[in-house]
């Protein structure tokens, strides 16, 4: 059975493949943008502390960070936006 890691390159590998080269030069620059700023020394870690939050879901239904918590273990994903 393959490794996280080993699974991790491969799709790495596929897709770097399956991209003209152009896109991937971009989206190397502007990760290498997002590390040269700092911001990732400033980020939430697993099991990190976060103040109560509420968003909007799909619906435009408020979501309450509290009332999640209540349901179990809550996972946030951070995404910089469009690329």
């Amino acid at each position: 059975m393959k490794t996280l890691q080993e699974r991790l390159d491969r799709i790495h590998t596929d897709f770097d493949e399956s991209v003209p080269p152009e896109v991937t030069a971009t989206m190397t620059r502007a990760t290498d943008e997002v590390r040269a700023s700092g911001i990732l020394s400033r980020i939430p870690t697993a099991g990190s502390a976060l103040i109560p939050f509420e968003l909007s879901d799909t619906k435009g239904q408020p979501l309450r960070s509290a009332e999640l918590l209540q349901r179990g273990p809550l996972v946030l994903g951070f995404y910089r936006g469009l690329w």
